[in-house]
């Protein structure tokens, strides 16, 4: 069927409300929309669903996340893993609840248990609970930090990390196997409860959750200290992260604590900021302005489902806040995290690694090698580092110090197997305790550490191409760069290629060819002299294509310089193809 045919079969088809047909009627004139809304099914990736909620094949919708979770519970059946339920979370998001109870009551009516938490829970917390309750999966209903119109499904499978290979292909296999929407199975909540498939959990995995969380705290004498002197503003831009952050620092002995009251409240239109990015300025205005009021020493922002963190922190010789990206705050705590416990413990595990992605700063591998341990590298996305987690605990080889991703996610310890912003925040406020009481602040830390590795400094451009021919335009730009990669990018001579799809390192200068060592995936990374670098890829979870790129300079002026100027010549590079 063409998508024409596909519309007219939804407003045909008994099976679909009268609410949906209605909303379809109204687009009868429009024959953009409907073809947005029906060229093809809402793809069902490697991470799940995300996308506009709405009528249509192409949309969120409870028909389409029932379908999903059809395909997810026949997998899971056919792994015979029924038994061991599946834990479920959601966000602030439009419909997120109504979300949940759907994949709940499919997972029902094939035979799986489903837990459900009462009420809105962050990302970390799911994968917590999936291990915590010994389930066979967890699926959460969240779109991050996407627009206010989106909405999402995340699948994690039993280790708590969202699902990688061999059962990401199983699972999407056995979602678009599931070709007619009637043939999915549901029941309603109450018979649910009835069966004893549905039960509603909440303090019982948050009281574990936040105790496991504390047992990361390496100083709680600095607490002690100072946390009466530490101010910290914080806002959950209306979503999951306002009750657990604020728990967790209160348990610790944190008392001055303000939260952004008109961002404190969860509400899924965002009213407040048009992106709810903790890498968007926008998103700490307001933050800002009562930091300012406080005099705050550090401001943090989660994003709606808590799993990436945002920081500023105040410069104490000049009063200013300046913003710390995802690798300069992911460097910060990395840097604290292990140097600490090397302090405190008097060495490191021989067999210490420390988990970066392949778009995160080469600051990394400075550090790395100034402990003495191992940088493992894994693909742009949390579950690849979750994947490491596991590798270490089933080979006995390797123990996990630190892990994170430029995109402002990191993991301290191994509650979990995704980013946590809960355990993020409450790092972050005891090492500002923990330099308070040196006289330091974070920015004084921040710049030491500069000092010490290098002035490394990152950035990325992520440039928007919607609709079909928008995602023609992003593979394009992947053939063509894949095709003809360039000798030179801007004032830099690129010394090798890497191509992650083909699993292939090309050394320019004797073309010499070697395998990456991970999963193929559509990224290609071009190392330059200098230790500068690019890497391009298609992002998982918009329709937009990221360049990342970084520079090391002498100074922080001279890297900021650098990083402009190559900047400019990145755009101008896709700006030619």
């Amino acid at each position: 069927m063409d998508y024409k045919e596909m519309y007219q079969s939804w407003l045909d088809n008994p099976y679909f409300d009268e609410a949906t047909k209605e909303e379809l009627k109204k687009i009868a004139d429009n024959d953009d929309e409907i073809k947005d809304r029906f060229y093809a099914d809402l793809e069902f990736g490697t991470a799940g669903l995300r996308g506009v909620i709405g009528a249509g094949t192409n949309r969120m919708n409870v028909y389409t996340v029932r379908k999903a979770t059809q395909g997810l519970a026949n997998y899971i059946i056919k792994q015979s893993g029924q038994s061991k339920g599946v834990a479920i979370a959601f966000d602030s998001r439009r419909m997120s609840p109504e979300f949940a109870d759907e994949a709940a009551c499919c997972l029902a009516a094939n035979g799986i248990k489903a837990y459900v938490f009462e009420s809105l829970r962050p990302t970390p917390e799911l994968s917590f609970a999936v291990r915590h309750l010994g389930c066979i999966s967890g699926i959460n209903i969240t779109a991050s930090h996407n627009p206010p119109e989106y909405n999402g499904y995340k699948v994690y499978w039993e280790d708590g990390a969202q699902i990688t290979p061999p059962h990401d292909k199983g699972i999407m296999d056995e979602v678009k196997a599931v070709t007619d929407y009637a043939t999915v199975k549901t029941m309603s909540v109450e018979d649910a409860k009835a069966q004893g498939l549905y039960e509603n959990i909440g303090a019982n995995i948050d009281d574990p959750y936040i105790a496991e969380l504390k047992k990361n705290v390496l100083h709680p004498e600095a607490i002690e200290k100072t946390a009466k002197d530490l101010t910290i503003v914080y806002t959950p831009l209306h979503g999951t992260g306002n009750l657990p952050v604020r728990r967790v620092l209160k348990e610790l002995g944190f008392e001055n604590v303000f939260v952004v009251p008109e961002q404190e409240l969860p509400d899924g239109e965002f009213p407040t900021v048009s992106y709810p990015n903790p890498e968007a300025e926008e998103a700490f205005e307001l933050a800002l302005k009562l930091a300012k009021e406080k005099d705050a020493d550090l401001v943090l922002a989660t994003d709606p489902d808590a799993d990436r963190l945002g920081v500023y922190v105040k410069d104490g010789q000049t009063g200013e806040y300046h913003c710390l990206t995802g690798n300069m705050s992911g460097s910060l705590l990395a840097d604290y995290e292990i140097g600490q416990k090397q302090a405190i413990e008097g060495s490191l595990p021989a067999d210490g690694e420390l988990i970066k992605t392949i778009v995160t700063t080469n600051m990394v591998d400075a550090m790395a090698k100034h402990y003495g341990i191992k940088v493992t590298e894994c693909l742009t996305g949390f579950k690849w580092i979750g994947k490491e987690i596991l590798r270490m605990e089933t080979t006995g080889k390797g123990q996990y110090l630190f892990g994170f991703e430029e995109s402002y996610g990191c993991l301290i310890g191994t509650h979990a197997r995704d980013k946590d912003g809960i355990v993020a925040s409450m790092a972050l406020c005891e090492a500002a305790a923990f330099y308070k009481a040196q006289g330091k602040t974070l920015w004084d830390a921040m710049l030491e550490m500069y000092e010490k590795y290098g002035y490394y400094k990152d950035a990325v451009i992520a440039v928007a191409h919607k609709g079909i021919e928008g995602l023609a335009k992003i593979k394009s730009i992947m053939e063509n760069l894949r095709n003809n990669p360039p000798k030179t990018i801007g004032d830099y001579k690129v010394l090798k290629t890497r191509d992650y799809d083909k699993d292939e390192i090309v050394d320019l200068a004797t073309g010499e060819k070697t395998t990456t060592g991970i999963p193929k995936s559509n990224v290609l990374y071009y190392e330059m002299e200098g230790d500068a670098w690019l890497a391009v890829r298609p992002s998982g979870t918009e329709p937009k294509i990221k360049l990342y790129y970084g520079v090391v300079g002498d100074s922080l002026d001279d890297a900021d310089k650098k990083s402009v100027t190559l900047g400019e010549q990145v755009k101008a590079l896709l700006d030619s193809l």
